[in-house]
Order: structure tokens, then sequence, then C-alpha cells
């Protein structure tokens, strides 16, 4: 599927910042391609679409993000049973990094509830909606930066 296909939108990351009231950070993607083909990438093997425990999301850096203020990367949605990915898209470095500071600190703030939320929408739409509490940062050459990551206490990789 063309990372093309997609948009990403985030709401609820300035309070960590300007120190307002904690909200749960939220990533919207929007699809815009033929909805068939994203619709048999979330289904599992069943004809149910793919429930959260199912799916992981990452960020793949392209660059070093310390040294490059420009650097990109790439976010994934994949199918935990499969490990084949559901979608793709590229992203600014600072701007993800950025989502999962407010993530884990809303963490934080709430306890167990769910750390942020990622909804996929198809031409804006909702397909489905996840709470996740792990979002995994992988360096250009594979390698997991626990730092950078978004790990729940008790997670053992």
């Amino acid at each position: 599927m063309r990372r093309d296909y997609f948009e990403l939108a985030v709401e609820h990351i300035d309070w960590v910042d300007t120190g307002d009231q904690p909200e749960k950070p939220h990533v919207y993607i929007d699809f815009h391609g033929p909805e068939d083909l994203l619709r048999e990438r979330l289904t599992g093997s069943g004809d149910d679409l793919l429930d959260a425990s199912e799916t992981d999301v990452a960020f793949r850096l392209q660059g070093d993000h310390e040294s490059d203020p420009d650097a990109a990367g790439v976010v994934g949605v994949t199918n935990r049973i499969t490990g084949d990915f559901v979608l793709e898209l590229n992203e600014d470095a600072e701007d993800v990094l950025t989502f999962i500071r407010a993530a884990r600190e809303y963490g934080r703030a709430a306890g167990d509830d769910g750390r942020y939320r990622v909804e996929i929408d198809v031409d804006g739409e909702p397909l489905v909606a996840y709470e996740k509490e792990t979002f995994l940062v992988y360096d250009a050459d594979g390698n997991l930066l626990r730092r950078e990551s978004l790990i729940p206490s008790g997670v053992e990789l």
C-alpha cells in the first residue's frame, strides 16, 4: 500500500509543554485509497477486524534524530500475529517523539488507562480505534531505542 494514501494528525499533546490538564494523546490516520485493501490488511484470521492486542505500533528512524533536527522516519502499524505491515507512513522524527513524550506523561498521570489512542479512518470515516500503551522506536539500523520508546513498566522485550 502506498504511503501517500495516508495522512496523520495528532491531538492532545500540547498540554505537556503548557502545563494544562493531561489529556490522552490521539493519533488519527486517515486513509485515502481503496478501502478493500485497507480492510483486508486490518482483518485477522477470521472475518473480524484486528483489535488493539493484535496490533503493534512502531517508528523506524531513517537518520540520527539527535544530530539532525530534520530527521524523518516511518510510522508502521503491524499485525502482531503475522508480523505483516498493515500500513506505513513517513513522518518527521521530532513530531513522533513529541507524541511519544506526551503519551508517556499521560500514562504517568492517568495510571493504567491506555496511554494513547490510534484511530484509523477511511476518507474521514472511523474504521477502527485502538487504546495502546506501547510505541517502539528503532534507529536506522533496526536497533531498539529504549529511551525514546514508550514501554509500559513490567514489559520485557
